[in-house]
């Protein structure tokens, strides 16, 4: 059976890898979405879904309060995929049983299958797959046939095919989980009857048909910051309505090297947009000084971006309405996970403090175009070099929209900044050259600018400052670990920042993973 149905929805029960399951539903070409464990099954049944999938969670099924499953839902005909707690749920909705077995399984865990089925036919019988769970299944709902276990699970995958219901205890969107993705695509295909017609060229033609749709003949304003989703964002609109788009640069000083010239010169140069740059370095420098508290570094960006933005926008409103037109439109670089993190998918993003400078002002009255609002970050990077921009601008890391600000520990004043500048730029160089940028996500350097290090440089001591080196590596985005650099690549920049940038005499490895530790040190 081939379901020609809406997108598969994943029921998010507060699972820490809900939008990995999201991702790894579209890399098998299917288009997914996360929705609330809340959402009642009669508006899940009115989204039509190809198909359900019901994700993880922290929770145990019997304990008071914990998410629960609606078992209406087994009764819509929709196909559903239970994983982990999911599973569990399902079991238990299901008439199944759930208990606590004294025995966890968290981590790498061999699993045997009993009956290969459906989801795990022409996979080996054994296995390693990533468990994380304290309950298990113990007996399967009647109807569905058992088709592996695990020392701690002994129902470890259950499935009925004719009433297209099946899940796993494993998470099969973990690449820990040596064959999830073949279990995953076995369920979407074999048992859901879905098909893989999904690809980022529908998303581009869907998006520039929906932006000429909201746009028409209006004039659109964009603010560029120098990162990827903004510079897809506006190269999607430039597409749709082209010279009807005016994006806003303001250069506030605290990038890293070379970004505001990529801005200037490579974005103009790929896309023929047209840029009006702001330069506000002075401004924001005296507005950061003597200012150290992370916090209120923050609010002071975000108030001085504001107000150069304003500044801009009056400008261009006044230049529209010479020629009798008005600005209605303004583009936002808003990402999926920021609609899911920000409250679940309705009405406009409110996006969260750390992933920008502190947002526009409530008074702009400007319609937000979103093109970028469906798509996961590695998603925008297929778009971007669908579009053409350049690979300096695509494989950026991110960047806090404070910039290098919240990564000078202590003050903020020029020097400092062209102190962490240098060190920031042979910490990228160096892992350019070593051909690692796309192994780690992130790569923060951090100017404790309020310690100094005792040191020796030549026959003298020194009191420098120390800098911290964070890469770090993550698959969703939300967790993260430190990654495992090779030591003569850290050996490397260790030695080209204590030579090449005088004011430092120590450089530190910071090796701890998200949880506990966040990205930035701020």
């Amino acid at each position: 059976m081939t379901s020609t149905a809406g997108p598969v929805l994943v029921v998010d029960f507060g699972a820490q890898y809900a939008q990995l399951i999201a991702r790894r539903v579209r890399e098998a070409h299917v288009y997914s979405e996360i929705v609330p464990h809340t959402m009642p099954v009669a508006e899940i049944a009115a989204r039509r879904p190809a198909a359900v999938i019901l994700s993880g969670g922290p929770s145990s099924v019997y304990e008071p309060g914990a998410p629960s499953l609606d078992a209406e839902l087994f009764e819509t005909g929709i196909p559903v995929f239970g994983i982990c707690y999911g599973f569990q749920a399902m079991a238990q909705a299901l008439g199944g049983t759930v208990e606590h077995t004294g025995v966890s399984e968290f981590g790498g865990t061999r699993l045997e299958v009993t009956d290969a089925g459906t989801l795990f036919a022409g996979l080996p019988a054994e296995q390693s797959v990533w468990m994380s769970h304290g309950d298990s299944v113990s007996v399967a709902p009647a109807g569905f046939a058992v088709t592996a276990r695990s020392d701690g699970a002994p129902v470890a995958a259950f499935e009925d095919t004719g009433r297209r219901l099946c899940g796993v205890q494993f998470h099969p969107e973990v690449l820990h989980s040596e064959h999830g993705q073949r279990v995953l695509e076995r369920f979407l295909f074999e048992v859901a009857g879905v098909e893989p017609t999904w690809t980022m060229a529908n998303v581009i033609d869907e998006q520039v048909a929906a932006i000429r749709a909201q746009v028409g003949a209006g004039r659109v304003l964009c603010a560029l910051s120098g990162g990827v989703d903004s510079a897809v964002a506006a190269a999607l609109v430039q597409r749709a309505v082209g010279d009807q788009l005016t994006c806003v640069f303001v250069d506030h000083g605290l990038l890293r090297q070379g970004e505001a010239e990529q801005v200037e010169r490579d974005f103009v140069a790929a896309t023929g947009v047209r840029l009006v740059v702001v330069d506000a370095r002075q401004r924001f420098l005296d507005a950061l000084a003597g200012v150290s508290d992370p916090e209120t570094k923050r609010k002071i960006i975000g108030r001085e971006f504001i107000r150069v933005f304003e500044a801009a926008e009056r400008d261009l409103i006044a230049e529209a309405g010479a020629s009798g037109e008005t600005i209605q439109f303004l583009v936002q670089g808003t990402l999926y996970p920021d609609v899911v993190e920000s409250g679940g998918g309705t009405g406009t993003a409110n996006i969260k403090s750390h992933h920008n400078v502190g947002g526009l002002p409530e008074d702009l009255q400007f319609t937000l175009v979103e093109p970028l609002r469906a798509l996961f970050k590695d998603e925008v990077r297929q778009v971007a070099l669908d579009q053409g921009l350049p690979p300096e601008i695509v494989w950026r890391h991110p960047f806090p929209g404070p910039g290098l600000a919240i990564r000078i520990i202590g003050a903020v004043d020029e020097e400092r900044l062209a102190i962490l500048r240098a060190a920031d730029a042979i910490a990228r160089e160096e892992l350019t050259s070593a051909g690692l940028d796309r192994d780690v996500w992130q790569f923060p350097v951090v100017l404790l600018a309020d310690v100094r290090s005792v040191g020796v440089q030549g026959d003298g001591r020194t009191y420098g400052h120390p800098v911290v080196l964070r890469p770090v590596s993550s698959e969703d985005a939300m967790t993260a670990d430190w990654s495992r650099l090779p030591y003569d690549l850290i050996a490397r920049i260790s030695t080209r920042i204590t030579n090449e940038v005088r004011e430092v005499n120590r450089v530190t490895l910071d090796v701890t993973s998200k949880p506990p530790g966040t990205i930035e040190w701020e």
